[in-house]
């Protein structure tokens, strides 16, 4: 008969971490990791390393348990920590300077003019000039603007979950995307009269 897994006991593990046992605090880092890490993954800015950027987190998390009061579930409060890390480091990168259509790649241009002029049928090999074309339009916007879109568009999360992760309300949250989307699309739209004149 196979062990049964069980359950990790984070409320536990909580009084034992704020008790000083460092392997109490080495088994909560290890059992919130991977949520830790794919939220890094998700957001993370340019010319910072994914491992850097999780260790700060879990200093954060360390340095302000104090805080915690239970209110929210405690890997949501974590979450929010390492949202709010991620877009602090967007922030202190310096914007990018504004892209004109001459910055693009040939294959870039190629996309673009597909997607203009409703092609949708792109090869397979034009999938990565697409990619970096979204991420160098994403570069122009603001860090919550880039999280609002990536959770919502390209992650699939719901309002709701969204809130639970930022804790931003949830019609600071529709009226963000939607600003975002408008100014992505203008972007876009600036874009190709560039390349018209």
């Amino acid at each position: 008969m196979a062990d049964d897994v069980v359950p990790f006991d984070l409320a536990g593990c909580l009084v034992r971490v704020r008790e000083r046992d460092q392997q109490a605090a080495r088994q909560l880092v290890e059992h919130l990791y991977p949520m830790v890490i794919r939220i890094v993954r998700a957001h993370l800015p340019r010319r910072v390393a994914e491992e850097d950027l999780s260790q700060e987190i879990f200093l954060k998390m360390f340095s302000r348990l104090a805080q915690y009061q239970g209110a929210v579930p405690f890997p949501h409060w974590v979450s929010r920590i390492a949202v709010t890390t991620c877009i602090d480091h967007l922030r202190a990168q310096k914007r990018r300077p504004e892209f004109r259509w001459a910055d693009l790649s040939e294959q870039e241009t190629d996309v673009l003019d597909a997607v203009l002029t409703n092609e949708n049928d792109l090869a397979a090999n034009d999938a990565m000039a697409a990619h970096e074309l979204v991420h160098k339009l994403f570069a122009q916007l603001k860090p919550e603007d880039q999280l609002v879109l990536r959770l919502l568009d390209l992650e699939q999360k719901t309002i709701a979950e969204i809130a639970q992760i930022t804790g931003w309300n949830q019609s600071l949250i529709k009226v963000r995307a939607f600003r975002a989307r408008r100014k992505l699309r203008r972007l876009f739209q600036e874009l190709r009269k560039k390349e018209r004149s």
